[in-house]
């Protein structure tokens, strides 16, 4: 049936609505994404879309009404979402100039991380952090898109920014400080992630992190770890240093 085909065709689209109230048979109020469906990805009545709240479920959605005026959908079931990670992955993350820290929320989002938190260090070359609020609308979209693409079933949360003492004061169960001159005091085991619900990143800026710097947090119990003998720029690091974490957790399969 052309309906159906309709259907199977809208099906990869998925889209995180702030305060969705949806159960299965019940009709949904879809006019903060009409634009995106009519005259971006140019669906149609009767294609059916993915709705997620935010909660791990998802909820498919058969497109009723898509009109200049009006679009409505009826939700046809409530399924759970079986690609969140297990483990709760926060990232610690030194301001990076614009399109880097933009890549690091993008890719990071698309590899598992639970929430990410902007970090002001020495090195850091936007600060204070007040010039950073004005960037949290777009870093927040980016971040969605991500999810969305990607097919998580919960939105990574952005926190407000830190200054490097007060993040060292974060975080939970494992924490890990991605420094390059670890070398063979690296103290990061397979067994102690993937034995752990929650793991913490703190990855460096532009620069990496200076020595006083990496000495405090190793003494407020952060674990350093080193990602090899090459110079890796800030953004690699960070995404390396997620991936490292999500395979010792058995996350990539």
């Amino acid at each position: 049936m052309p309906g159906d085909e309709r259907g199977r065709a809208g099906r990869n689209h998925w889209f995180f609505l702030a305060g969705l109230r949806a159960e299965p048979e019940r009709q949904v109020d879809l006019s903060t994404i009409s634009h995106q469906l009519r005259n971006v990805l140019r669906l149609k009545q009767g294609n059916v879309i993915t709705l997620l709240d935010g909660s791990g479920s998802a909820f498919p959605t058969r497109i009723d009404a898509l009109t200049a005026r009006v679009a409505t959908g009826l939700v046809l079931a409530k399924e759970p979402v079986r690609s969140e990670p297990v483990i709760d992955l926060t990232l610690y993350q030194c301001v990076l100039k614009r399109e880097r820290f933009e890549w690091v929320l993008q890719k990071g989002t698309e590899l598992g991380v639970s929430r990410f938190v902007p970090v002001i260090s020495s090195r850091t070359v936007v600060r204070p952090a007040a010039r950073l609020l004005p960037k949290y609308e777009r870093w927040s979209a980016i971040v969605r898109e991500a999810a969305e693409q990607s097919r998580r079933g919960r939105l990574p949360v952005l926190d407000d920014p830190l200054h490097w003492d007060l993040a060292l004061d974060q975080g939970e169960g494992v924490r890990i400080l991605v420094w390059e001159e670890a070398g063979a005091n690296s103290s990061v085991s397979d067994r102690g992630v993937c034995e752990a619900d929650k793991v913490a990143l703190l990855v460096g800026p532009e620069g990496g992190i200076n020595k006083e710097e990496a000495v405090s947090a190793i003494s407020q119990g952060w674990r350093p770890l080193s990602l090899g003998p090459r110079v890796l720029r800030a953004e690699t690091a960070a995404l390396a240093a997620v991936t490292v974490v999500m395979t010792m957790a058995g996350e990539l399969g």
